[in-house]
């Protein structure tokens, strides 16, 4: 078994393949594929009628393109060179894909809660995401451009931090780490932000399938049925009906023996296609109705398409050392929950569906809830950043080798300050590619559907 001491030697050794301050590189290469192109294909495969809706969300901001737009980051740093050092990516960790959620003995905890582009790849990949989507959010907050630097270092410098702590911990210390809402409120010293915090808590215990059921059920011919609001929510036509309830089915058989005893005491009611997020705007989604005692004891799941993750381009299919299944991308995005969060949804699972896709199952609402970061002082917006910085360390610690990870960064503050170079130049992109989206719109090459 390899010591800690040769671990961490192995983590300083990567920095001759790639220097700490090589990080803060950004220089798009000569050859960078057209950012509107790397969108177009990725919704080839997607509900056609539904991709103007993405692309209309993704113009409202730089920051709406830059969540829509996983897969045209990813290629960029692909194009570079990269570490080794893998773990379990979660492959879209900007700032909206963190927040909290309520674990299965219904604490509140804050973690990171997006993994339809998890992966097996090198650490800094994801680091650089957050980084670069605090740069963005900040910008389009108002800050000027020394306040979304210090976001983003606040966002990697917390991400350092976190994991130079957790290499000196034991492996079940890692494995139980969680980061309960209960233990952020001593934190915020003044009144009014511990008093927008405790809102955001109380309106995220709201959030349960019960008040799901109120407002996206009625009852119609005597029976309850979800409300259709075209395009967001669609009723469905019979045999795709069917279709769906023959993937719930399968999707059930993935659950432990425990949970489908849970699972088969509701009784499938209903189902419809639904809209949801950004970049996933035209995946198949369904949100299905179940009912257990009576009708007041409702239980929503939903069911999402899982395609290839935009990293499996440019990835090997295995890494020696983050061994996780890929074959399915239900199962892919499963496993990768399981080994990232500190406690995941209980009625995890995944099935196959029509036509040989991938699919994975969720609750739709279990006390989920995200923070405003539009309302957050450039204070509040760097201690945020900071959070998921540290989470995202946490996350990567479960799966990865957190002392090698350790050794690269060293004691000093030289990938922290890269990281933040990076996402302030890569913010710059972003802004331009943002700008390719809104021409491609005006001049009809691209159909989009704002406000919706």
């Amino acid at each position: 078994m390899t010591s800690p001491a040769e671990r961490r030697r192995r983590g300083r050794a990567a920095r001759e393949r790639v220097s700490r301050s090589s990080h803060g590189r950004w220089i798009p290469a000569a050859d960078r594929p057209d950012p509107v192109g790397v969108l177009e294909r990725q919704g080839a495969d997607r509900v056609a009628e539904l991709l103007p809706i993405r692309y209309g969300r993704m113009a409202d901001s730089s920051f709406a393109f830059l969540r829509g737009s996983a897969a045209v980051m990813a290629a960029d740093l692909a194009a570079g060179p990269d570490t080794g050092l893998i773990v379990q990516l979660c492959g879209d960790a900007h700032l909206l894909n963190f927040g909290v959620y309520a674990s299965p003995e219904r604490a509140l905890l804050f973690d990171v809660n997006d993994f339809d582009e998890t992966y097996p790849g090198p650490f800094e990949w994801d680091v650089k995401r957050l980084a670069a989507s605090v740069a963005v959010a900040a910008r389009d907050n108002g800050n000027d451009e020394d306040s979304a630097r210090r976001a983003a270092l606040a966002a990697a410098h917390g991400y350092a931090t976190a994991m130079r702590r957790l290499a000196g911990h034991g492996e079940l210390d890692v494995w139980y780490a969680r980061i309960d809402t209960g233990d952020l409120l001593p934190l915020l010293r003044k009144p009014r932000q511990r008093k927008r915090a405790e809102a955001s808590l109380a309106r995220a215990r709201r959030r349960t399938s019960l008040q799901a059921f109120g407002k996206l059920t009625e009852t119609k011919d005597g029976r309850r049925r979800i409300i259709s609001d075209p395009p967001l929510i669609q009723s469905l036509p019979r045999t795709e009906f069917r279709a769906v309830g023959q993937v719930f089915s399968d999707y059930r058989a993935t659950l432990a023996d425990d949970r489908r005893v849970l699972l088969d005491r509701y009784r499938f009611v209903d189902a419809a296609r639904k809209v949801v997020g950004v970049g996933s705007v035209g995946t198949r989604c369904y949100i299905l109705l179940l009912e257990g005692r009576d009708e007041r004891d409702p239980l929503f799941l939903q069911i999402k398409e899982a395609g290839r993750s935009v990293l499996e381009d440019h990835l090997p299919a295995v890494r020696p050392d983050a061994e996780v299944p890929v074959a399915h991308g239900g199962h892919r995005v499963v496993t990768g929950q399981h080994l990232m969060q500190a406690a995941s949804d209980i009625f995890l699972g995944w099935t196959a569906g029509p036509a040989g896709r991938h699919f994975y199952g969720r609750q739709l609402r279990d006390m989920k809830g995200s923070v405003e970061v539009a309302d957050l002082t450039p204070g509040g917006f760097r201690a945020y950043a900071d959070l998921c910085g540290r989470t995202l360390a946490r996350a990567h610690a479960r799966s990865g080798d957190r002392l090698a990870i350790a050794g690269y960064l060293g004691g000093a503050d030289t990938f922290a300050e890269a990281v933040a170079d990076f996402a302030v130049r890569y913010a710059d992109q972003t802004v331009l590619d943002h700008a390719a989206l809104l021409a491609a719109i005006e001049n009809g090459s691209v159909k989009a559907r704002r406000g919706i």
